[in-house]
């Protein structure tokens, strides 16, 4: 159940190779076998390569989708109204368990990536090059592919060019945690919102892109936008990068071009003839049924159409034989899990959906359903970083697609079928701890304060909510809907100023009593006796 999937998986192609051309022929194309694959690369200007970007609609291929050309020319005029350097950062952190597609390219293409980050940072006249990695094969991979170009930190380089290895987490994908640890911080992200391309690494203006995005940016740059946009969809030209799982023979990634059928790219994996239901774009995507999946194409435009989205290219069928609501069940705890614990609406949100979906499950009723629904819609647009969206995202879509299935949870004895694990997550179904030590491990750590609301005392001014929204959140009737939770570690001051603030003396703290290391990581008591079921039981 819930098996991991492999740094590397099987690659297929679906017509001509681009992005994996050469995979036939080496598992690791290093820079003089990239050189005979691909050939040599000819710097182009800003503006150049701003158009170039522009003519084959090329948008960022992390998940949202942002078209390259705009980041280029805002970073552009940024560095140059400010007068200042730019920073060229790679994000090929990958932490979602469902995805590979941006692993397989930096372990097996590193150079392809290169060539389209150094031809922006030329272009951009930048002097600072970050790769962002999380594992450890990935991590290798580019710091070789540095190597061999002769690329490195040193001072006297003309280009400063490293890798930053981040612990796995969900959250570490997001580009202002990546800019945050690049910065010397943890890798989750800052307590506000902010535009890398105005204020990013340094407070430099950062152009900050998905691995796979320069690598399609080198092809282009290579044989040119015409050439390109005979391989595709007119309005989205070129291939992209799909990684297949969940109930299939083989998981694996294809390049595809983009038009191909939906369908055609579930048979190259031996996915169900008729899937009960598939999700398109990962953990932080939608469920498509099985009559939509016959009408959609590998495309952004197709996809977003029918009610999916491609978002960071991981597809997912589930069989007939499966419990929907159970399987989403799954990843739903372990979306909750991968808070940054900074957001109360994230941090105590996502643990609620999590739950409101088991109720329902449990026989919970039409209750426990408008009870989802209204955490899930509370939950959205309310964090520092957009993994309360996608999460909140994922939750309406398995609402929506599976009705049949809810009803029979909601208005009778549930659905009978199974819950088999067949979406992946990590091992045991546990996050990779990452790097050990470090500014996250301080700022994560045990939670060392319990905080507590006396009932008697309690007058309901709400100060709390305002002041510690990790833990305290109003309900209807005004009053904190926890009785004691424990402090997350980073949160201890406001806490204490919590306490110190209240104007009815209702709230006291408490040392926590030591626990155990090895038990997995608590999350917030939401009331006393529900509130201690643990997720992942």
């Amino acid at each position: 159940m819930n098996e991991a999937l492999p740094d590397v998986p099987e690659v297929r192609v679906v017509g001509l190779p681009q992005l994996t051309s050469g995979f036939d022929l080496v598992e690791r194309l290093d820079l003089p076998m990239h050189l005979k694959v691909h050939g040599p690369l000819e710097p182009l200007g800003g503006e150049q390569l701003a158009k170039l970007a522009e003519n084959i609609n090329l948008k960022g291929r992390g998940g949202a989708g942002f078209p390259f050309h705009k980041k280029l020319r805002s970073v552009a005029e940024a560095a140059i109204k400010r007068g200042v350097r730019p920073v060229v950062v790679v994000n090929g952190s990958e932490d979602e368990p469902a995805c590979r597609k941006d692993t397989v390219l930096i372990n097996r293409a590193p150079h392809l990536i290169l060539d389209g980050a150094l031809l922006v940072a030329e272009a951009l006249g930048a002097r600072t090059l970050v790769v962002g990695v999380t594992r450890e094969s990935t991590q290798r991979s580019m710091e070789a592919a540095l190597a061999e170009r002769g690329l490195s930190n040193g001072r006297r380089s003309a280009l400063r060019a490293r890798v930053q290895r981040n612990p796995v987490r969900m959250v570490t994908g997001a580009a202002a945690s990546l800019i945050r640890s690049i910065d010397g911080g943890p890798a989750i992200p800052p307590g506000r919102k902010v535009s890398a391309s105005q204020n990013g690494v340094g407070g430099a203006p950062t152009l900050l892109s998905n691995a796979e995005t320069f690598a399609q940016l080198a092809i282009a740059a290579r044989i040119g936008p015409e050439r390109y946009g005979n391989t595709g969809l007119y309005d989205e030209p070129g291939t992209v990068m799909l990684t297949v799982s969940g109930a299939v023979a083989r998981p694996m990634v294809i390049e595809a071009p983009t038009g191909v059928p939906l369908r055609y790219i579930l048979q190259l994996a031996g996915a169900p003839p008729v899937p009960q239901g598939v999700l398109t774009g990962g953990y932080h995507g939608k469920w498509i049924d099985a009559a939509t999946v016959n009408e959609a194409v590998v495309s952004r435009n197709s996809l977003d159409a029918v009610g999916g989205a491609l978002g960071a290219g991981a597809i997912l069928p589930i069989s007939q034989e499966t419990c929907p609501l159970g399987e989403s069940l799954m990843v739903a705890k372990w979306l909750a899990e991968e808070s940054a614990g900074q957001c109360g609406p994230c941090y105590l949100g996502l643990p609620a959906a999590a739950r409101g979906l088991e109720d329902i499950l449990n026989g919970g009723g039409p209750a426990a359903l408008e009870a989802l629904k209204q955490v899930a819609k509370n939950v959205k647009r309310r964090g520092a970083c957009s993994h309360p969206d996608g999460s909140a995202m994922f939750l309406e879509s398995t609402i929506k697609a599976f009705t049949d299935d809810l009803a029979a949870h909601v208005l009778g004895n549930g659905c009978g079928r199974p819950v088999e694990g067949v979406l992946p997550l990590f091992e045991g179904g546990v996050t990779p701890a990452g790097l050990p030590g470090g500014a996250a491990a301080e700022e994560n750590g045990p939670s060392r304060q319990k905080i507590y609301v006396d009932w008697t005392l309690c007058r309901g001014h709400g100060l709390c909510a305002d002041i510690l929204p990790e833990v305290f959140e109003l309900g209807a009737d005004g009053f904190p809907t926890v009785a004691q939770a424990q402090v997350p570690r980073y949160a201890e001051a406001k806490a204490l100023r919590a306490v110190r603030r209240c104007p009815a003396l209702a709230l006291r703290l408490e040392e926590a009593a030591p626990r155990d290391n090895s038990a997995s990581r608590n999350l917030p008591v939401l009331s006393q006796g529900r509130g201690r079921r643990a997720l992942g039981r």
